[in-house]
């Protein structure tokens, strides 16, 4: 397989998608590809509203994309894309929409078989066993946790490290060793804002402006360097 998950969209002050786009640019390649985008996660915005957005970043460097809600046949349309790109938003929405309309196993087909995926947010949750560790309020129901698995360990996005002044409730960090405590064979990685993990095949190479925060059960979380060894992740 061949992805690229991205922590989050934007970072403050920027235009939407704007620090990755040459990270996307270069995942992609020379030759211009028009991406299949899955705009599901949307909420407060329309479908047609958030292809237009991310069109607009792929356009400036040299790519294309066009939403899969303009197909009347979904599933065929994922058979036929060069690119699948999910986008960030509610990763319950977007699970509940993709599965009632029976995208999870031609998208897992599809990206097993080569077809590249760049996932961002509630993307890069599809991308792991289950959306478990979202950050998401549950405001739908999506019948089951269960998502893409094209990884072996759960991504939290947009970790953050610090409690808030005044702040009486529990850090992310003690929601994700809650996690860890009841599911105990399951690696969650905290990725920080402005990081993302390259995938290929059974190799991990991760890019950050930070390094990564690894939770397992038994053991105090740690943190993994940019430039270390990161194919831990995939045994």
């Amino acid at each position: 397989m061949n992805l690229l998950l991205l922590s989050n969209s934007t970072m403050p002050g920027e235009p939407y998608l704007d620090f990755p786009k040459h990270d996307i640019a270069n995942f992609l390649g020379k030759e211009r590809v028009t991406a299949l985008f899955i705009p599901y996660a949307a909420v407060s915005i329309s479908y047609s509203e958030y292809e237009h957005k991310v069109k607009e970043r792929f356009n400036e460097v040299g790519h294309d994309i066009i939403s899969i809600h303009n197909f009347d046949n979904q599933i065929t349309a994922v058979k036929n894309a060069e690119v699948i790109v999910v986008g960030g938003g509610n990763t319950w929405q977007l699970l509940k929409t993709i599965k009632e309309k029976g995208l999870i196993e031609p998208i897992r087909v599809k990206v097993s078989s080569g077809t590249k995926y760049i996932g961002w947010s509630a993307g890069s949750n599809l991308a792991c066993p289950t959306i478990k560790t979202t950050n998401d309020m549950p405001i739908v129901e999506p019948n089951g946790f269960g998502a893409l698995n094209f990884i072996p360990f759960q991504i939290n996005p947009h970790f953050l490290d610090a409690k808030q002044q005044n702040h009486g409730g529990e850090t992310r960090e003690e929601r994700i060793l809650e996690f860890v405590q009841i599911n105990k064979t399951t690696t969650v990685v905290g990725l920080r804002e402005g990081c993302m993990f390259f995938i290929s095949d059974n190799s991990i190479t991760y890019k950050g402006v930070d390094s990564l925060r690894v939770f397992q059960y038994g053991k105090e979380p740690y943190e993994v360097k940019p430039g270390d060894n990161f194919n831990f992740l995939l045994s």
